[in-house]
């Protein structure tokens, strides 16, 4: 996969990552995904300025902090009955764009427990913050 950091916009950035970070939600159109909670994945790229977030004096502060990501998400989450990964993709990108140091968000989502005969079943979405 080519890295998205070799987008003209992107290139003085680094990539900050969250790697699956498993949630239990209940996520679904169908009335068995209503019932109960699944078991999604979720995949957070963000993109910062390396003006912006390399360190001087290797401060917390002077960087994102991943607590965010996972923050955030938590607390997309904890809102209740979400019907689409697309949704719950975009809310979450959204969110992280919030952020005053990221720039651009790759997010996917992957529900690894819905057939049997393959891996998963995901979305993905990439955005870059309009420029200000």
């Amino acid at each position: 996969m080519l890295s998205l950091l070799a987008h003209p916009s992107l290139r003085d950035c680094r990539r900050l990552f969250l790697r699956n970070y498993e949630v239990w939600i209940n996520i679904g159109v169908h009335d068995f995904e209503k019932r109960g909670e699944q078991r999604v994945l979720i995949n957070v790229d963000l993109y910062v300025a390396l003006a912006e977030t390399t360190p001087a004096k290797d401060q917390l502060d002077e960087v994102v902090d991943y607590d965010f990501m996972r923050r955030s998400i938590a607390e997309r989450v904890s809102h209740g009955h979400i019907h689409l990964q697309e949704t719950l993709c975009d809310d979450v990108a959204a969110l992280m764009l919030t952020h005053p140091k990221v720039r651009a968000v790759r997010v996917s989502t992957e529900k690894p427990d819905v057939y049997p005969d393959c891996e998963s079943v995901g979305v993905e979405v990439f955005q870059i913050k309009p420029a200000a």
